[in-house]
């Protein structure tokens, strides 16, 4: 993210320590050499913070969110699973991001994954609960990797594995909220000229112009079929979020604007200025996965700085 401050911050170890918060729930704290920070929570799997070696939070996370389980938290990276908003019959956005997950000590093998100079944690959740089971019935692992590379890029690595003796499908999105300067100084670029499907229009399916899409109003749309690299840029702070993905097709991009915003209880009137939503996803096309079958989906995140 910026150069390295201290003397061999590249020969210190990273870290990895178990805090808890003011509710007593486990959270994961990683630090890299350099002193990026990545906080995640063990409810929901949720990374709750994304820090630079400088300690300027890069994920936005609201003044009233309520951290007390089972309430998921407003902000962060929540991750949705096995349903994507209100598309099925689940609570909206799935269960996994309400759960408890566990650290896995003993995680099976991520042969592409390097380790060098990154900490790192391995977290697992299982269709072990009854409540989980009685509301989707299929036998699965969802194993997710939260690494921070040297560099301060946070990475996401999530594997589901069908346990089960039938096929099931399932959607994921990584709800990604980013911290930005204001709402109407942002651009976002890679989107230009795809489908995208309008949650303020009954999911009706529109084509995006040929420009960067800037922010006037509400918006609530999944693009389709995308790039594997998209960019936000944050003219005022003069950086610039990049978000790469793999296995994971669409592009969620979401703000509640003025009006909406003062009917979340979890959200302050102005907050909606400074938060914009954009997921690696697969919703359109779930994934469908036969008995034995896993699917791998990536997300990768990393911070320019422009002077």
């Amino acid at each position: 993210m910026e150069p390295s401050s201290g003397v061999g911050a590249e020969k210190r170890p990273p870290i990895v320590d178990l805090v808890k918060d003011k509710n007593g729930t486990d959270q994961i704290l990683l630090q890299s050499p350099k002193g990026a920070s990545v906080k995640i929570s063990l409810h929901g799997g949720q990374v709750l913070s994304w820090k630079t070696e400088k300690g300027d939070e890069l994920l936005f996370t609201s003044a009233k969110a309520n951290s007390k389980p089972p309430h998921p938290v407003r902000g962060g990276i929540p991750i949705c699973f096995p349903q994507f908003g209100t598309r099925g019959s689940l609570e909206q956005h799935g269960f996994a991001r309400n759960k408890m997950w566990l650290v896995e000590n003993n995680p099976p093998a991520l042969p592409s994954f390097d380790s060098t100079g990154k900490a790192f944690v391995d977290l697992v959740l299982k269709s072990s609960d009854e409540d989980t089971m009685r509301i989707w019935p299929h036998s699965f692992e969802f194993h997710l990797r939260v690494s921070l590379a040297l560099d301060g890029n946070l990475t996401l690595i999530s594997r589901v594995r069908n346990i089960n003796s039938k096929p099931f499908s399932f959607a994921i999105a990584y709800h990604t909220y980013f911290s930005i300067s204001d709402i109407s100084e942002v651009r976002l670029e890679g989107l230009e000229t795809l489908d995208y499907l309008d949650n303020l229009h009954e999911k009706e399916r529109f084509t995006e112009q040929g420009d960067a899409l800037t922010f006037e109003s509400e918006i609530d749309r999944v693009y389709l079929n995308s790039k594997d690299v998209v960019a936000v840029f944050d003219h005022e702070r003069k950086r610039t979020f990049l978000i790469r993905k793999e296995g994971l097709p669409d592009v969620v991009v979401w703000n509640p604007w003025e009006k909406k915003a003062r009917a979340l209880t979890d959200l302050g009137d102005d907050e909606y200025k400074h938060m914009l939503c954009v997921d690696g996803a697969a919703i359109e096309k779930p994934i469908t996965l036969k008995p034995g079958e896993e699917w791998t989906g990536k997300l990768n995140l990393s911070l320019v700085l422009s002077t």
